[in-house]
């Protein structure tokens, strides 16, 4: 677990060499003021007050050689993102200055911060609850708009706000079975109806958040695509043509591609991530047998294929060899070079549902292809349209075991079981709400949430 109490030290923005014009060194804890005093030199009678930003010269604390001209900012306890003191000079970016700065404070008491410790304090300090925090990261790895929006409502509280009504309806009915076990007497019997009902409304919200889970994971992670075929066909092409710039080397020659060649991008929202790959077919030369066998596999952990073949030859042998090979993913057939084909249909399978064609070449086709691509996204149920919320692999884990407690304690009162029996899974449910906004959570899943963190956030 880490250390809370001391000041903690980080670059909170990501350093390019010779390029960005800010670079920030953030600082929280209780000699943050402190080390700002010692390094910082505003001059004037700027005043030293909360929320204020000050102008000046971070100098060296002995020999008092300039630094860097900058700026600080100050945000006093409990009106900061950790409800630390904190500070944090704004320098001029670039590798050395903010390098600098950071050696200084760490050398005037301040330790570096782990990964997400500034946030790791915020959800300590009661600032935000788990939720608030994993949302902070997914805002920070968004790659997407949609992303980015969903990431923002759950550091808002649309996510927490929820499971704490679930948790706290479940913490009532717990209330009142256990006065019906202590206090049997005194109290009239307890309405099995009434206990009945709200676990059913509990359960239908339980079973309505968990269902964002893969639409979730699709937003954060994206979908992968791998373009296959056979040598020649037109990949590289279709890559370039979708990504609208030159990631791949095209030639008349076949075999050119041999390697698998990634590009990112955004399709109705949702992160794609497109492999090339090189043609697959028999061959003799190692290193294009090498990317051959890399075909090979991306093709096996893409979600989607996009089998592209010639429209002037038609379906091959060949084709239909590579189509064997990956006929059990999700697949779309993409007819490129229809430009150039004589014959006004392409005879394939049957049991190929998604096609589409395209003259990659001349940027022909795009936009059938990404429709495409949606359709099938929808068909498998993974759209990611019109989400207010959408939880995580962790939240989708507790979410699943107060689902599956809060079906035993039905089955517990269907087979008219002693009250003794239902406040076993009413307590795990509870338990397993409550881990997913912190209200019950250990130091282990603590260190594997935040590890993940960027350093300085």
């Amino acid at each position: 677990m880490l250390v809370r109490g001391d000041t903690i030290a980080a670059i909170a923005t990501a350093i390019v060499p010779q390029q960005g014009s800010i670079g920030i060194v953030r600082l929280s804890g209780a000699k943050a003021i402190e080390i700002a005093h010692t390094l910082f030199d505003a001059p004037g009678k700027q005043p030293w007050e909360s929320h204020r930003i000050l102008y000046g010269y971070i100098r060296h604390p002995k020999t008092k050689q300039l630094i860097d001209e900058a700026l600080l900012l100050i945000m006093l306890a409990p009106r900061s993102y950790t409800c630390e003191d904190i500070v944090e000079f704004h320098c001029h970016g670039g590798i050395i200055p903010v390098q600098q700065v950071l050696q200084l404070c760490l050398e005037l008491g301040a330790r570096l911060a782990q990964p997400g410790e500034f946030t790791l304090r915020a959800f300590l300090n009661g600032r935000i609850d788990l939720t608030q925090a994993e949302s902070v990261a997914e805002l920070v790895g968004a790659q997407s708009p949609q992303a980015s929006q969903i990431a923002l409502a759950g550091l808002q509280g649309k996510l927490a706000y929820p499971i704490r009504q679930l948790r706290a309806t479940c913490l009532d009915i717990l209330a009142e079975v256990e006065a019906r076990i202590d206090f049997e007497e005194d109290l009239p019997p307890l309405d099995e109806n009434e206990v009945r009902a709200s676990l059913e409304v509990v359960l239908r919200q339980v079973k309505d958040i968990l269902a964002t889970a893969d639409r979730g994971e699709l937003l954060r992670t994206g979908l992968k695509v791998a373009i296959v075929g056979r040598p020649n066909v037109g990949k590289s092409s279709l890559l370039n043509a979708w990504s609208r710039s030159d990631r791949a080397i095209v030639t008349d020659l076949p075999g050119t591609t041999r390697d698998v060649v990634e590009s990112q991008l955004v399709v109705g929202g949702i992160p794609v991530q497109v492999l090339d790959t090189a043609g697959i077919r028999e061959t003799e030369d190692t290193v294009e047998k090498i990317g051959v066998e890399r075909s090979r596999h991306a093709a096996q952990v893409a979600d989607l294929i996009l089998l592209t073949i010639d429209a002037q030859v038609g379906w091959t042998d060949q084709d239909e060899e590579i189509y064997q090979q990956v006929k059990n993913r999700p697949l779309i057939l993409v007819i490129n070079k229809i430009d150039l084909a004589t014959a006004e249909s392409i005879k394939y399978p049957s049991q190929i549902k998604h096609f589409v064609k395209t003259a990659a070449a001349k940027n022909e086709g795009i936009e059938s292809l990404e429709k495409a691509i949606l359709e099938i996204v929808r068909a498998e149920n993974l759209t990611a349209a019109n989400l207010d919320l959408a939880i995580n692999q962790r939240q989708a884990a507790a979410l699943t075991r107060a689902k599956v407690a809060l079906e035993q304690v039905q089955e517990t009162i269907n087979a008219r079981l002693p009250l003794d029996f239902w406040t076993i899974d009413l307590r795990t449910a509870i338990q397993a709400l409550g881990e997913i906004t912190g209200e019950e959570v250990t130091e282990s899943v603590l260190d594997r949430i935040f590890s993940r963190f960027c350093i300085g956030k």
